[in-house]
């Protein structure tokens, strides 16, 4: 394994990096949380034409850069560095890489030239409060359990004349309430023979109720859907393994989402570490106290630990390298609790000011609670990767 980024991976960090500078400051991303999107129009084009971000985990052949999980989990790092609300994660992330693996080649052809040059936002609806379920970060669910197992409740989708229509309520949806396309985990053919498969309805669709939710991270816009005997299609055929490709697309989630974690909590050490040495107490710099030194080093060393892990992971689902089934959940984890521990110690010495509504240390300690309430929690992310690996198994069993 060669852990060198190329030329054009570098690249792609430093114009990432730069763009977000200028346009994603902490006035402007304020701004952009309280728009009806919850995130930044005219900063989503920008990063779609100037960039080519959604596009660039995307073959050429379907309008995209032709970039790897690699290039995209660098492009996430930088843009959770500046906590950027935009529809990255919910269309490029979890979206796109479903309608590739299973969509008909009309479908590839229609909708991903369209996702690579911005022109399309989409959202993954999952029934429930088990995103992480369905991934397979926390649990393997090999019944698709989690969609609403074919009994009430959940998303249930029936055949009509000419197509499908579903049915049902999807409460946490990442970008559900702007997204122009959804594509929506849905039961198929009642209790005794159900089984899960994935449909396209458009926002405009009759029967589709959206509302923005109030969520815990603001920069994270999450919709709460109603169907109500919405006309939808049916992603590729009703012979695809969704299951199989939902926990593939895990890995390179989780690989994504540890990067965008690993960028947002440098950047609040690194603005803790700039203000405990401006900050003065008992006339010398709150920097300049041991104690003080061995937090910051501490979280520090968690910090890169924890990107160190996010790259391989990055790397092992890109290959794919042998672990990679559970390199993204530990990855994850370890992001998580570094974020969590980052931001808590910025906001404490910070002192006052830190525990401000107005200042932005709040704003990554909420990232991070909510991520783990959507991706997570820690524990159950690392107890799965240990099922996986069959840590706790006796030799011979």
């Amino acid at each position: 394994m060669d852990a060198r980024f190329t030329d054009e991976q570098e690249e792609i960090r430093r114009t990432l990096r730069d763009l977000l500078d200028k346009r994603c400051g902490p006035q402007e991303l304020r701004a952009a949380v309280d728009t009806p999107a919850g995130h930044d129009r005219a900063l989503w084009t920008a990063l779609a034409g100037h960039l080519g971000l959604p596009g660039l985990a995307l073959p050429e052949t379907c309008g995209g850069v032709g970039g790897t999980v690699t290039e995209m989990a660098l492009a996430c790092e930088e843009t959770g560095r500046a906590l950027a609300p935009t529809p990255l994660l919910a269309t490029a992330v979890l979206a796109a890489p479903l309608l590739l693996a299973l969509g008909t080649g009309a479908q590839r052809a229609g909708l991903l030239p369209r996702i690579a040059s911005g022109g399309l936002t989409t959202a993954l609806a999952v029934p429930g409060p088990a995103l992480a379920t369905a991934l397979a970060l926390t649990g393997h669910d090999r019944r698709g359990q989690w969609a609403g197992g074919g009994r009430a409740g959940g998303v249930q989708a029936r055949r009509a004349e000419g197509g499908w229509r579903v049915y049902g309520q999807v409460d946490q949806v990442l970008d559900g309430h702007s997204a122009e396309l959804l594509v929506v985990a849905a039961h198929t053919g009642g209790f005794a023979r159900s089984r899960v498969l994935l449909f396209l309805v458009r926002g405009d669709a009759a029967g589709l109720t959206r509302v923005r939710q109030t969520a815990l991270d603001a920069t994270r816009p999450q919709g709460r859907i109603q169907l109500r005997d919405v006309p939808a299609e049916l992603l590729g055929d009703e012979a695809a393994d969704v299951l199989s490709a939902l926990a593939r697309l895990g890995g390179t989630a989780a690989a994504c989402l540890a990067a965008e974690a690993v960028g947002a909590a440098g950047r609040v050490l690194e603005r803790t570490v700039e203000y405990v040495g401006q900050r003065e107490q008992f006339g010398r710099p709150v920097g300049s106290f041991q104690a003080v030194k061995h937090r910051l080093a501490d979280a520090y060393v968690q910090v890169q630990a924890a990107r160190s892990a996010a790259y391989y992971a990055a790397w092992a689902a890109a290959a794919p390298a042998p672990g990679a089934e559970t390199a993204g959940s530990l990855a994850l984890a370890q992001a998580l609790e570094a974020l969590r521990r980052a931001a808590a110690e910025g906001i404490q010495l910070h002192g006052g000011i830190g525990f401000t509504w107005e200042h932005e240390a709040h704003l990554y300690f909420k990232r991070a609670a909510g991520d783990e309430l959507l991706f997570g929690p820690v524990h159950r992310l690392r107890a799965h990767a240990a099922d996986a690996a069959h840590v706790f198994e006796e030799a011979g069993t």
